[in-house]
This record gives structure tokens, C-alpha cells and sequence, in this order.
């Protein structure tokens, strides 16, 4: 795992690694046999796109496909998203308003926002999906620790294979602002096939308008995409994906969270007109408490 010669390699980087127990780190990567584990969820009917495998994320050659991201994540985030990363997280679940019986967390990386959604919701069944088998083994030993049921799953967000209306919630964390538009658009039109009419989708990542009035943060961090997403929208994204109660909350000042429903009614041309699962369902469908 090269490291570049950026912002964050001269700078802040020292900084961080004062804070961390290096030994502990290397010990803990070399009780794994990375390769066996990670083949274990490694699915050759995923391909892994180029926007991913041919950049650098946070300054480190490859991205997350490697053994160190997946080691060094969680010890380096919990000093880059202030001022607490779990209430960071929090913030996302808070704003929650159904009760899901089948969650979905895209992008999970090494799981920590997957496991603080089946903590708080342990009768649903929660899957976490990402594109590097190398997270997922992370994620997978941190929910045995903790003694959480969740699947772990190896795929792709913007067409995760999934059934239509099978889930309640969709979640994403940190994972827009590393993504190009495009891609990001695809993702919010999967969310919107797989949620039933009713359910949500929840969008946590860095507040666009303050990455926007701060450019120099997008220098440090160093995502090869940051910079179109604080010049977006997520509330204009998620209603052009045909979500509606779109709604963004600041967290902080320094993060945010996106919540959109899918409706009872979906446009069609000039008018709107229901679902077929809509116009079954409609009559009994309950209200979503939002």
C-alpha cells in the first residue's frame, strides 16, 4: 500500500499516528490471513469500477482494496470527523422515522454505521454491502465481537442484484463524497427500486455547504471527487431519483443528513399515477410517520 506525497501523508497524517497504537495495528493485521478471508466474500460476478480501482483515496495508492485501508480505518476516522465520530453517526439514525424490518447499508466499509443500525433496530434483519472484500472482513470481525447477526455482502451500490421493494431503509455513510456524480445519481435510483413504497433513504457525509465556503478542507482530505460533491445537491439528487419529504439537516456545522421517502405515487409523464404495487397495497399501506 504506497503512500502519496500529499497534504495528508506530510501533515496531518504524523499527527494522527501519534494518537494510534501502531504495534496494536500491526499485531491485529497479522492474526488474519487477508487473502483467504476476503475471497470468502469476494464474488467474481462483481467488477469492481474504475472510478474506484484507479484512484487514490485519502492519499493511499489503491483505495480500500487492501488489507492496510481496512486495518487503519477506523482509527483514523474516529479523528476526522469531529467532534465525536459515533455521534457523528448518531446523527443519521436519529432521524430515522420507520420502523424497518430489512435494512440496507451501502458502502458499510468496515461496518460501524451497519452495527449501530442493528443495534438500534435488533429485530430487523441488516445486510452491509461493499465493494471491498478487504472491509467487509473487518466488518464481519467486529460484529462477532459484539455479537450482532448482520450480512455482510460483497457488491456494488449502484446495482446491488437485490429485489425490487425489499427493503424499509436504505443508509449510505461517507460514501457520496467519494463518488462522481453520475455514479452517485445511479446509487439514488437503486435506492428508490429497492425500498418499498413508504421507506426511507438516509444520507450521511460532509455538509456541502460548508466544504462549498471551505475549499481548503477538500485539499486535505484529497478525494479525487470531493470537490463535485460540495458543488451538488443531495436534496436535488434524491428528487431527481423520485424521492419526495426530502429534507437536509447540518450536524455540527461540519456534516449532514439527507432523509427522502419513496412515495405512494410516482410521476409518469405529465401526470401521476401508482404502482402497480401501490394500487394493491395503497388501501392498507399506513401513512409513513414522517
Amino acid at each position: 500500500m504506497a503512500l502519496q506525497d500529499t497534504i495528508w501523508e506530510r501533515f496531518l497524517s504524523p499527527i494522527v499516528r501519534f494518537f494510534i497504537n501502531e504495534d496494536e495495528l500491526r499485531r491485529y493485521a497479522d492474526s488474519i490471513d487477508w487473502q483467504k478471508e476476503s475471497d470468502r466474500f469476494r464474488r467474481p460476478d462483481v467488477t469492481i469500477p474504475t472510478y474506484y480501482s484507479q484512484q487514490n483515496f485519502h492519499g493511499i495508492e489503491g483505495g480500500y482494496l487492501n488489507s492496510g485501508a481496512a486495518v487503519t480505518y477506523d482509527p483514523v476516522t474516529q479523528y476526522v470527523l469531529p467532534p465525536n465520530e459515533t455521534l457523528v453517526r448518531q446523527g443519521l439514525l436519529d432521524r430515522i422515522r420507520v420502523k424497518p424490518r430489512r435494512i440496507l447499508d451501502l458502502g458499510c466499509g468496515t461496518g460501524s454505521t451497519t452495527l449501530m443500525l442493528k443495534q438500534a433496530f435488533p429485530q430487523a434483519e441488516v445486510i452491509g454491502l461493499d465493494l471491498s472484500p478487504y472491509m467487509l472482513v473487518r466488518a464481519e470481525d467486529k460484529a462477532k465481537k459484539t455479537g450482532l447477526n448482520i450480512q455482510w455482502q460483497h457488491g456494488n451500490a449502484e446495482h446491488t442484484g437485490f429485489p425490487d421493494a425489499s427493503f424499509d431503509l436504505v443508509t449510505a455513510s461517507l460514501l457520496f463524497h467519494e463518488t462522481p456524480p453520475a455514479v452517485t445519481q445511479a446509487i439514488l435510483l437503486e435506492c428508490f427500486r429497492l425500498l418499498t413504497v413508504g421507506g426511507e433513504v438516509l444520507i450521511l457525509d460532509g455538509s456541502q455547504k460548508t466544504l462549498r465556503n471551505l475549499d481548503w478542507l477538500n485539499n486535505i482530505f484529497e478525494e479525487p471527487y470531493i470537490r463535485d460533491f460540495a458543488a451538488g445537491s443531495v436534496d436535488a439528487w434524491m428528487g431527481k431519483a423520485g424521492f419526495e419529504a426530502v429534507q437536509t439537516d447540518e450536524i455540527w456545522g461540519i456534516h449532514q443528513v439527507t432523509r427522502g421517502v419513496k412515495p405512494l405515487m410516482q410521476e409518469t409523464g405529465d401526470r401521476r399515477q401508482e404502482t402497480g404495487e401501490d394500487a394493491l397495497l395503497g388501501e392498507w399501506i399506513p401513512a409513513p410517520g414522517y
